[in-house]
């Protein structure tokens, strides 16, 4: 073993171990002669030899390159890695995302996410170094020392990975943090940990191809290399997972975390190839508990939600029968659900349904093959329109009360046909809360008109036509034009100041009424208003031609404050109208 060359191999060993030089800043042709001098040792050491003292001569010449390789190797391996573009990532994930459909067409079960030519290739360590360093990782593994190099890999990469989290935007945050933290703040946090998550699933794709370049001479040292430089920026990102699985549940937060369960479950999907079934177990065992807890945590916010629709209680009955903001937000938060259909169908698959729901209440074949969610938002409205008739009853007037009912039926029925829900509830469904807003209508006119109308009605005159009406008929004919008179102005004043949102609804009950006062009106005027024409105080009874009545129900419906005076200032602008045009 003491020949020239053992003696030239050695002096190229010893003479790097002298130099405070960066081996790989240095040229081509040194790189090559340390590794030939490397390989050369190792051969030799193979071969053995009889003399102990060239033996060990040769050991320690091989154990001061390794300390050599194994301090260019975490150089190499810190000078070459490539900062993260945490913008450009994050925007790659949006456009991803954005182009892909929530909910894939029916028979797509195999769907799969298609590639993005346009996707920049995430590079985490220089190319064309990589070989370099799978150098230096075949010399030590064959030369026993596998376990220093897989060290040195972890130790750097680990410490790479978790700043790439910082840069990503993503905080670690203990439980305690997470739950004392308020909704707009957290809700941010969140947005954050979805992105970091997603990019962190495509970062370590990307590791994990590093790791088996660089330890191509070992299966068992590339896995373990890559499993615990990932391990620790994967529990982090977990750890925050867990936090908001845990913590304080409300409806404005179950978007955000159908989002975190959807990133999750993605993540773990496409994580889980990249580890050995050995590791697998303490990793996503754990990521799958917290996958869970997100599930029960998005269906119990929508229990709760569901229970705080059945019972909220405004105190104070909406001015005008409007439509309640709680049936806007409730439209509005079913719409948005449905944007998460294949989330919530999965969460909420096998979830018990109460016994009203499986009985069928109000709509037949409610179960059938309707998808979870289809039964919980189907459920939510029952529940929406049960309260809005227990509000309905806080109005003492039993017309407003249908106004309302009529008001928040047909919002309901509009924002379901201008949304998918539309497709999800049926035209049956659709055509059953139509025909309730009808009921209400009809509701509305007897209970509003029927006193007012039947005042109009001439069987307490006698009912004989051409006979000589005398002293007492016609104080029967001025009492009964005296109470359609005040009937009509206590409505007048009351429900002007009624609204009806609704352009053709409004227009609608108008003609209705219209339909059911104006004729049995124009009649009773005529046959009996010129019994009083010429008598004494004839206008305190004839104080409207049918004409300026239904002029008058125009005004119903707008909402209109402070009405007490308005019929009285329009009959005058309705009287000078009139005089302009016959001028």
């Amino acid at each position: 073993m003491g020949t020239p060359v053992f003696e030239a191999v050695e002096q190229v060993i010893l003479r790097w171990e002298s130099s405070e030089s960066v081996l790989w800043e240095a040229s081509e042709k040194e790189i090559a002669e340390y590794l030939d001098a490397v390989d050369e040792l190792m051969y030799r050491l193979e071969l053995g030899s009889s003399e102990k003292e060239h033996i060990a001569r040769a050991r320690a010449a091989l154990q001061l390159a390794m300390e050599r390789l194994e301090d260019e190797f975490r150089h190499l391996l810190i000078r070459v890695a490539v900062p993260i573009d945490a913008g450009r990532l994050h925007r790659t994930i949006r456009t991803v995302s954005i182009s892909l459909p929530r909910n894939p067409s029916d028979g797509a079960e195999n769907f799969e996410e298609p590639k993005n030519p346009n996707e920049p290739k995430i590079e985490l360590v220089l190319p064309e170094v990589i070989s370099d360093l799978k150098e230096i990782a075949d010399r030590m593994f064959c030369a026993g020392y596998g376990k220093e190099i897989s060290q040195v890999y972890i130790g750097v990469r680990r410490d790479i990975l978790h700043e790439y989290l910082s840069i990503l935007g993503f905080e670690d945050m203990s439980i305690e943090e997470v739950q004392k933290t308020g909704w707009k703040d957290l809700d941010g946090k969140m947005k954050k940990w979805i992105l970091a998550l997603k990019t962190t699933v495509r970062v370590l794709m990307e590791e994990k191809t590093i790791s088996e370049q660089i330890f191509a001479a070992s299966q068992d040292l590339s896995e373990e290399s890559f499993t615990l430089a990932a391990k620790c920026s994967i529990l982090q990102i977990l750890n925050f997972g867990d936090a908001i699985s845990i913590s304080p549940k409300s409806a404005e937060k179950i978007f955000r975390t159908i989002e975190a369960h959807e990133a999750l479950a993605d993540a773990i999907t496409d994580l889980q190839p990249l580890f050995s079934s050995s590791s697998k177990h303490v990793i996503f065992g754990e990521a799958e508990g917290i996958l869970k807890r997100l599930g029960e945590a998005v269906r119990c916010i929508f229990r709760e939600f569901s229970n705080s629709v059945q019972k909220e209680d405004s105190g104070k009955p909406l001015q005008g029968g409007d439509i309640h903001p709680l049936t806007r937000y409730v439209m509005n938060y079913a719409k948005l659900l449905l944007e998460y259909s294949n989330s919530l169908d999965m969460i909420l698959d096998g979830e018990h349904i109460p016994e009203e729901l499986q009985c069928g209440g109000d709509d037949d074949q409610l179960m059938g093959d309707r998808t979870p969610l289809t039964r919980r938002l189907l459920l939510l409205m029952s529940y929406l329109e049960s309260n809005l008739e227990m509000k309905s009853k806080d109005y003492e007037d039993k017309g407003l009360q249908c106004i309302f009912m009529m008001n928040n039926l047909l919002y309901i029925v509009q924002k379901v046909q201008q949304s998918k829900l539309v497709a999800v509830f049926g035209d049956h469904w659709v055509r059953r809360r139509r025909g309730k807003v009808k009921r209400f209508a009809t509701s509305y006119l007897r209970a509003s008109w029927s006193k007012t109308w039947s005042h109009l009605m001439d069987s307490g005159l006698g009912g004989i036509r051409g006979r000589i009406f005398n002293a007492s008929t016609k104080m029967d004919i001025k009492e009964s034009f005296k109470r359609f008179n005040i009937g009509f102005e206590e409505i007048y004043r009351s429900q002007t100041s009624w609204k009806v949102s609704d352009l053709q609804l409004r227009e609608e009950l108008r003609i209705s009424i219209a339909e059911m006062i104006i004729p049995a009106y124009r009649s009773f005027f005529g046959r009996f208003g010129s019994q009083l024409e010429g008598g004494r105080n004839a206008a305190k009874y004839l104080k409207y031609t049918p004409d300026e009545l239904e002029t008058y129900l125009s005004d119903f419906f707008e909402g209109l404050p402070g009405v007490s005076n308005h019929l009285m200032r329009k009959k005058l602008s309705f009287h000078h109208t009139l005089a302009a045009s016959h001028g």
